[in-house]
Formats: C-alpha cells, sequence, structure tokens
C-alpha cells in the first residue's frame, strides 16, 4: 500500500486564525481598549484596530500611552477614514467586532447605520453578517436619544454593553476593575479569558 508520508492535500484548509475587530472612540475609558488588545494577543487571536480623532484626544488626558504605543498592541490598524480598509468588506471574515470605549456619537453612528466612518461602516457590516458586535457604551447619565439608539442596536443583534464595574470581586485597584470588565466583555465572544474574581455563588 502506498505511503502517505511527505503528502500534501490541496483541499485541506490550516484553519483560519480568530479575527476581531476593535474599535476605540471618543468617550473616557481608553484603557478599555488598551486591556482588550493585550488580552486578544495572549489568546493568540489577530487583531484589527481602528481608532477616532475624538480617542486620540481621551487618550491624552486618561493615559501615558502614545498612539504608536496603542497600535503596536494590534495586528493590523486602519485610519478611521478609510472606507476601503478590508474590514469594510463582508468577504473578510471576522468573528465580530468590540468598540470599547464607544462614544454615544459612535452608537448614533452605528444605530442609524450612516456609516460615516470606518469604524461605523465595519460595524454595519458585522451587523449585517450576523456576526457579534460588542459596545462598551460609555456615556451617563442618559436621555432618550441615547435610549432609543441603545434599543436599535439591540434590535438589529447588537450587544450594548455599559462598562458598569463589579464590586463583589471586592477590586483593590482601578486597573483590577478594568480588567474584569475587558474579560467579561471578550466572554461574549466565546473565549475563556483567565481572570481572578469570577462569581462563585453562595
Amino acid at each position: 500500500m502506498p505511503s502517505d508520508e511527505g503528502r500534501t492535500d490541496k483541499n485541506v484548509r490550516t484553519p483560519r486564525k480568530r479575527r476581531i475587530i476593535v474599535g476605540v472612540s471618543g468617550a473616557s475609558g481608553f484603557d478599555y481598549g488598551v486591556r482588550i488588545l493585550e488580552m486578544l494577543r495572549r489568546e493568540g487571536v489577530e487583531t484589527h484596530l481602528v481608532v477616532s480623532r475624538a480617542a486620540m484626544t481621551a487618550m491624552a488626558h486618561e493615559s501615558e500611552m502614545t498612539v504608536a504605543g496603542l497600535k503596536a498592541l494590534a495586528d493590523h490598524t486602519y485610519d478611521n477614514r478609510d472606507i476601503a480598509a478590508p474590514i469594510a468588506s463582508g468577504s473578510f471574515r471576522t468573528a465580530g467586532m468590540i468598540i470599547a470605549p464607544c462614544s454615544a456619537k459612535s452608537l448614533a453612528e452605528i444605530a442609524m447605520g450612516t456609516g460615516g466612518t470606518l469604524i461605523a461602516r465595519a460595524a454595519d457590516v458585522v451587523l449585517k453578517e450576523r456576526r457579534r458586535l460588542v459596545v462598551l457604551f460609555r456615556e451617563t447619565p442618559l436621555h432618550l436619544g441615547h435610549c432609543h439608539n441603545m434599543l436599535r442596536l439591540t434590535e438589529m443583534g447588537g450587544i450594548v454593553m455599559p462598562p458598569v464595574p463589579a464590586f463583589y470581586p471586592r477590586p483593590t485597584s482601578l486597573d483590577e476593575m478594568v480588567m474584569h470588565t475587558a474579560a467579561r466583555a471578550l466572554d461574549l465572544f466565546g473565549l475563556e479569558i483567565p481572570m481572578d474574581g469570577r462569581w462563585k455563588g453562595g
């Protein structure tokens, strides 16, 4: 019987690395995006990053990190004005998109389907392809327009996850609170992020 040793089969495909789009928009909570990128890198997930100009302003107020440092955490980065980027097409296959933090402006653009920026267009593509979209909407208090946009996005298949901190893990630092929320957000993509303080019940 002939040996199969050294034989290659062109019909057998190597499993594609999992891809997730990460959007960082102009709301307070820049560190959520940073921690999520770090976690995805540790999990071996290929990341495609888009950062809005307003997010860069927030970063300057909230973090010592530079734009170059943030981009270094991702496998691929795109300009938010680049509507021709690969992630703007449904034929570019991904596991979905997470926007952390998500501003009221970005939420409205996605909910209304205007697609005026790459973040909004990529999110629209994720929704139309029935992939997972998670937005860490960072705004408070809320007016009726915010509530309507969250409802619209939920009806369209997205998940609105305001980054509300959990206190049962008894965090001892702000970073622990951010890490817990970031890991919980990635739970929604079926990723098992190692995390202290998961609820064990009574």
